[in-house]
């Protein structure tokens, strides 16, 4: 996860600052970087399918003969032409229009390949040829070369997500954050028929759903038809190619779902899932009053016969496409769950179905274009009798995952557990008790290889406290009547960075081998030997957070010791005493760097052992005995009484009450220290790109 992560940043940082060189806007940039990717993708999935047939061929499984598109489809690849191979393309000779080559190569994909047609961008002929040469190059490198179908996908909607934040596209709105999607799914499960996407964007529902047939070792072939309809022609681009970049098929068509419904879905879908537009208020109300997807009727009407809010037209809609047993999850305006007038009326009768199964709050800030806060609704026809009556309400709000200043997310642990507050509500203890083991197993796994890290941390001490050694033996001891002013106590920071370094390394040799003796082996998967496994973590997560702080301050020492001989050798070399011939400050200045290279490994390392043990204790410390109860503000089934009781909100905060304060344990303060600084320099490059932007509009008035 953190190589592919690291791995994203880069790629990312190197297009971006090609695009930034070429004063190109995102939304010129978005399609053809995003073809470039396609490219990149489509040809290891050649490479990887032509390797499957040739291995065929000689074992005897296939015959030898002229390959043809089936022989590629069914290994869920391309049988690319050549001018369409990304090898071939850089193969090209230097001068060679590369942005004529570019647009063949989309060409022959389309021609070969019926679902692409007219899809993938083909604008590059107006970008300079170093351009797109660096381009391609960035997207070359050995590990790309030999990248998995999964790891381009998640490159693919990693710079989705970047031009989205970058507004290239409709503000954002083709693209829903993983994490919502991901909660989603987990929640109504789409692992079979018709899967319908009445607003889909650039296709995340299909791509997540996928993820989730094939986690449970499905193929989503054979598993699910895929429906979409969008109303902009660029997002339908944007998703075909998403699709295609994850080995599947979707039939997606160019259509406003308000006033069209394309595929004539209707009491059919097994599954829908979508992020619509919210608030939209220009429906045309003689346009929809007669249309058999509002089996609520219209939610109000305006003098000028528009309807008011177009939320709950895409409420009733998702709704009508549901068949007897389907299941849908959206994402909604939290203005929507409770609106008033001719919207409540929707929202009662819709209750009186039966159908509104799970409402989870989502906290501002989680989409990328826009900080309100948002809904996830859910549906279900197939709700057994005995909860038809009841809903779940789900407040999420204090769940969440900062990940820069303006976005927060779920990490998909948090996902995983709110998905457990629902197992537990319908009834399935065993999901509950599995991803607690699986918690309590990860946080096992991730301390098993603290000692490794501990280890290279260890080695890199020694090293750099060995390479400056030689030099800060041959220091006069300064007494008190010798020593300059404001000059270091050399002997006083070894004496310091000796004594923090023994204190550390025998916390972390302790650990190591308690570690080693008594988690080597996973506890048995009931509840019983999960509390007695997470009260025995419970001092190894405690202990991990100090580890941190001892570690960093281990480093900090010896980087302090270094700086100082630094100041040490530079009035040596001003004094013309030779003292300084035996430090060798390029050699420390590595091993320096070494050290705090390995000091971020096993901070991480720590970090993710008490990450781990801290969802495990998140789930039974609320739900200690593995059944559902209310938490106060975060969980409560309500009864349909109580929801008319409440004008018939369906909004979590309503019912859930407030969570009592809790200690932030894991609070850092260093680590908060650095977050300011690091929202200080975004604000201060957002002001300066701010200052240039006027400047340059100025000029351009010739003012």
């Amino acid at each position: 996860m953190q190589d592919i992560e690291k791995l994203e940043d880069s790629l990312w940082a190197a297009a971006d600052n090609l695009r930034a060189n070429s004063k190109l806007t995102s939304s010129e940039y978005c399609m053809p970087v995003l073809g470039v990717i396609f490219l990149r993708h489509a040809t290891n999935r050649y490479d990887a399918a032509y390797q499957q047939i040739a291995e065929d061929q000689a074992a005897g499984k296939m015959p030898k003969r002229p390959l043809v598109k089936g022989d590629f489809i069914k290994r869920r690849a391309l049988l690319l032409p050549k001018e369409a191979r990304y090898d071939e393309l850089l193969k090209l000779p230097k001068g060679t229009n590369l942005g004529t080559a570019l647009v063949e190569a989309m060409n022959a994909i389309e021609r070969d390949f019926e679902p692409l047609a007219g899809q993938l961008p083909k604008d590059y002929e107006k970008f300079g040829n170093d351009l797109l040469e660096d381009l391609l190059r960035v997207f070359d490198s050995a590990t790309l070369r030999n990248a998995s179908g999964d790891v381009f996908g998640r490159i693919y909607e990693y710079f989705l997500m970047k031009f989205a934040m970058q507004g290239a596209q409709d503000s954002g709105e083709f693209f829903t954050p993983p994490s919502l999607v991901q909660t989603i799914v987990n929640v109504i499960e789409p692992d079979h028929g018709i899967v319908f996407d009445p607003a889909c964007g650039s296709g995340g529902m299909f791509v997540q759903s996928s993820h989730f047939i094939e986690r449970h070792g499905k193929d989503t072939a054979h598993r699910v038809t895929f429906f979409g309809q969008e109303k902009t022609a660029t997002t339908i681009r944007l998703a075909k190619m998403n699709l295609a970049v994850h080995g599947l098929e979707g039939d997606i068509r160019e259509a406003n779902t308000f006033y069209e419904d394309v595929h004539t879905l209707y009491d059919k879908c097994d599954f829908v899932m979508a992020n619509p537009p919210f608030n939209v208020d220009m429906v045309d109300a003689e346009k929809v009053k007669d249309d058999r997807r509002l089996p609520f009727g219209l939610p109000g009407v305006n003098k000028a016969k528009k309807v008011s809010n177009g939320n709950y037209l895409w409420i009733s809609y998702f709704y009508s496409y549901l068949g007897r047993k389907g299941r849908a999850g959206f994402v909604m305006s939290s203005q929507a769950s409770s609106a008033g007038h001719g919207e409540a009326e929707v929202r009662r009768k819709l209750v009186e179905t039966g159908d509104v199964d799970v409402m989870v709050s989502i906290r501002s800030n989680f989409f990328y274009t826009r900080t309100v806060p948002c809904e996830l609704w859910h549906f279900d026809k197939g709700k057994p009798d005995d909860r038809r009556e009841q809903v779940l309400m789900i407040d999420a709000r204090n769940v969440y995952r900062k990940v820069t200043r303006k976005i927060y997310d779920f990490t998909p642990e948090q996902s995983a557990n709110l998905t457990a507050i629902v197992w537990l509500y319908r009834g399935q203890t065993d999901r509950f008790l599995g991803l607690v083991q699986s918690h309590l197993d990860r946080t096992i796994a991730e301390a098993a290889a603290i000692g490794e890290h501990a280890a290279e941390f260890r080695k890199a001490y020694t090293a750099l406290a060995e390479a400056a050694a030689p030099f800060l033996q041959t220091l006069p001891v300064q007494s008190e009547d010798t020593a300059e002013a404001n000059a270091p106590n050399l002997p006083g920071l070894i004496k310091e960075r000796d004594e923090a370094a023994e204190a550390c390394f025998r916390s972390l040799d302790g650990w190591t081998a308690r570690i080693a003796k008594d988690w080597n082996k996973p506890c048995a998967a009931d509840l019983g030997a999960q509390q007695t496994r997470l009260a025995d973590l419970d001092a190894l997560a405690t202990a991990c957070r100090d580890l941190v702080k001892d570690v960093d301050l281990v480093t900090k020492l010896a980087t302090r010791l270094v700086d100082a001989a630094e100041k040490e050798v530079k009035k040596s070399k001003e004094n013309g005493d030779g003292n300084h011939d035996n430090w060798d400050g390029r050699a420390v200045g590595r091993l320096e760097k070494e050290l705090d290279a390995w000091r971020k490994e096993l901070v991480e390392q720590l970090k993710r052992t008490a990450y781990f043990q801290r969802q495990a204790h998140w789930l039974l410390s609320r739900f200690p005995e593995a059944r559902f109860v209310a938490v106060p503000g975060l969980c409560r089934v309500v009864t349909r009484a109580e929801i008319h009781a409440a004008d018939w909100s369906l909004t979590p905060g309503r019912y859930v009450g407030v969570a009592p304060p809790e200690v932030d344990e894991d609070f850092d303060f260093e680590q908060a220290l650095r977050d300011i600084h690091v929202e200080l320099a975004d604000l201060n490059r957002e002001s300066c790109a701010l200052a240039a932007k006027i400047q340059e509009n100025f000029e351009g008035l010739g003012i």
